[in-house]
């Protein structure tokens, strides 16, 4: 049976290990990365398009945009895109005499 001591000297040599494994692939993928880039010309724009942030999947690159206003109350001459809730000055009401 092995002693806590001599299984701390494997670990700590087993992580010394996977370190060393760990930075030979990361070099070997990130040169076949560039070999890629540089055989098809592509750009970073290529690789990582705009809009699509890391750790974001499924957002859309017009989310959080402004949308123009459909709908204007003559009175007081606030604006509604007609998305989301409905202001009081349009609830109830037809809503094609206030469109823009």
């Amino acid at each position: 049976m092995t002693s806590y001591k001599e299984l701390l000297k494997q670990r700590e040599a087993l992580e010394q290990q996977i370190s060393e494994a760990r930075r030979r692939e990361l070099s070997d993928a990130v040169a076949q990365v560039r070999a890629l880039v540089a055989e098809y010309g592509l750009t970073a724009q290529d690789v990582f398009p705009a809009g699509r942030a890391a750790g974001k999947p499924g957002r859309s690159s017009t989310a959080g945009t402004k949308v123009a206003p459909k709908y204007r109350d003559p009175a007081t001459g606030q604006t509604w895109t007609g998305r989301g809730k409905a202001p009081k000055w349009i609830q109830n009401e037809n809503r094609e005499k206030f469109a823009i």
